[in-house]
């Protein structure tokens, strides 16, 4: 009996399009905002067609949160370890912080926030893709705090989590204030403190 032909549906990804289509994507995001992308610039910008781009992505903020993500892409190595809770929160928040100091970013996150609000599926997306893999990177880095006895035992780790990326994001999102390394250590030196009290 001979074996049976497997079929592939559809054309494999192009991973050069795919490449363009993202950084089109990235640059008219930060430029005009999600509101004023459109998928038909996004096309002419990445020289591909609108049918390759719905292809891949089924709306706009499912481009958005792609592009953004592989922008802030953490798959690269964890924030190296210190020696002390202070010097790896900084380790794991500086380039957080030049990173969104670069280009308008608090923008483009705020109407990803804003469509998660009112898309279930999409904020499934946006946790999964976006929040998600920062909490991540940050948890490794509390559990040796308690190890080391810096923190105690029965520290709430996404507690701790919220206390140290909420003061962040609002200030990104508000911005009422600039996001400075000052700020960071400042916000750094607080959450310890109240962590071990």
């Amino acid at each position: 009996m001979s074996e049976a032909k497997v079929t592939r549906r559809g054309r494999p990804r192009d991973e050069k399009a795919r490449e363009a289509i993202l950084a089109a994507a990235t640059d008219l995001l930060l430029a005009s905002g999600l509101d004023s992308a459109s998928m038909d610039e996004v096309a002419e910008r990445a020289g591909v067609s609108k049918a390759t781009i719905y292809r891949w992505w089924s709306t706009k903020e499912a481009l958005a949160l792609d592009a953004l993500y592989r922008v802030w892409d953490t798959s690269g190595p964890a924030p190296r370890d210190t020696g002390s809770l202070r010097g790896d929160l900084l380790a794991l928040i500086r380039p957080w912080i030049r990173r969104v100091r670069e280009r308008p970013y608090g923008r483009v996150i705020a109407a990803l926030i804003t469509e998660a609000q009112t898309d279930p599926a999409f904020a499934e997306q946006y946790r999964g893709r976006f929040l998600e893999p920062r909490r991540e990177r940050a948890r490794p880095i509390i559990a040796r705090a308690i190890e080391r006895g810096e923190l105690p035992p029965a520290t709430n780790v996404e507690l701790a989590l919220d206390l140290l990326y909420g003061p962040l994001y609002h200030r990104l999102l508000q911005g009422h204030a600039p996001l400075t390394h000052r700020y960071v250590s400042e916000l750094v030196d607080i959450v310890i403190a109240g962590l071990q009290t």
